[in-house]
């Protein structure tokens, strides 16, 4: 029998995760059943279980995949020196989670899922324990940031670093639920927006996402 690529099994569980992704958009995690996802996924029982044993392993894995976007855009800023101030990073972070939607350009629709998976954690552990941990990656990773804009003389000394991490992190979450709730929304309007509240003119002149 030949050997199944790596390749192949990578874009089998992409495959997974993207139909799974548009039924719990479009019709929410407990009105979507596995079967829902069969055959939005176009396969067999037999391969989908192969990847997930259950509806709750796959939401699971679509946030995990969503924090490794946002860690991968956190460790890149890290590296860089000077690092791009908030404006900017605020902007690259939520252009590369929404570069995830299924289908293609659907901002909408993936930011409603963003909502479901925050309400579902109220009711999983285990992807309750997913999100904490994601969380705390992120006030650490913005916290570490806001010292060196500090270091740096970007931003002036003040309140504890963690306080402006979580405002930055609410500041990216409010923009969600806009997405979910409205629509017609966009990351450089957050760019825009914080740009000026901060004062860190900066921003203006680093690349933009």
């Amino acid at each position: 029998m030949a050997r199944v690529s790596q390749a192949h099994l990578d874009a089998r569980r992409r495959q997974i995760l993207d139909g799974a992704a548009r039924c719990f958009a479009r019709n929410g995690f407990h009105a979507t059943s596995m079967q829902d996802v069969l055959r939005e996924s176009d396969l067999s029982a037999g391969a989908v279980y192969r990847y997930f044993a259950s509806k709750d392993e796959i939401v699971a894995a679509i946030a995990g995949e969503a924090f490794a976007v946002i860690g991968s855009a956190f460790a890149d800023a890290a590296a860089a020196v000077p690092p791009p101030t908030p404006d900017v990073l605020l902007g690259r972070v939520l252009t590369a989670v929404f570069e995830r939607a299924s289908p293609a350009g659907d901002r909408q629709a993936l930011a409603c899922l963003i909502i479901q998976v925050w309400t579902e954690t109220l009711r999983n552990p285990t992807l309750a324990a997913t999100l904490d941990e994601g969380w705390r990656a992120m006030r650490a990773a913005w916290a570490g940031l806001v010292e060196s804009y500090r270091a740096t003389g970007l931003m002036p000394p003040g309140p504890d670093a963690d306080h402006v991490a979580r405002t930055l992190i609410a500041t990216a979450q409010g923009f969600i639920a806009q997405q979910a709730l409205f629509g017609d929304a966009d990351p450089s309007v957050v760019q825009d927006g914080l740009r000026a509240l901060t004062g860190m003119r900066t921003g203006a002149a680093q690349e933009t996402p």
